[in-house]
């Protein structure tokens, strides 16, 4: 991650069995084309459940759902399910009712996700709304530290 002119830039690498795509502009790689950088966070993790998924499942047992927000309507949902299976990150709304539902702007997320703002400061402020059982979020913050690093 690097800065140009108070926009902070992400690369993310994938690396398949003989090449490495490399994409630069996060705006552009996102697959519905809308733009959001809070989608690679979402895809990152996703990956990362997919290899940890059971320990999350047996330590976590919720299903939480991100509303991204912008211009107050919601422009992207993400779910990140524990509670069922080995745990999956998806697109959309969640299959099963969500536990604990956070409402906020991509900008706000990425600020959380790279660390530049605390959880409870957000929350606080208004900048994130949580619906449903917010302890719940207290424990998804333990575990995306642990398991995540981003």
């Amino acid at each position: 991650m690097w800065k140009e002119k108070k926009k902070a830039c992400l690369q993310t690498k994938i690396s398949t069995s003989d090449e490495t795509a490399v994409t630069e502009n996060p705006e552009n790689s996102s697959a519905n084309g809308n733009g959001l950088q809070s989608d690679l966070i979402f895809e990152e993790m996703g990956r990362r459940i997919s290899e940890a998924g059971n320990q999350l499942v047996n330590k976590v047992n919720a299903v939480f759902q991100w509303d991204i927000m912008n211009g107050g309507k919601i422009v992207a949902q993400w779910t990140l399910d524990l509670k069922t299976g080995s745990g999956e990150v998806y697109r959309g709304a969640s299959r099963k009712p969500a536990n604990t539902m956070f409402i906020l702007s991509d900008h706000d997320f990425m600020e959380l996700a790279l660390g530049k703002i605390k959880p409870q400061k957000a929350f606080l402020v208004g900048k994130v709304k949580v619906k449903g059982n917010i302890l719940l979020s207290h424990k998804l913050e333990m575990l995306l530290k642990e398991y995540m690093k981003l």
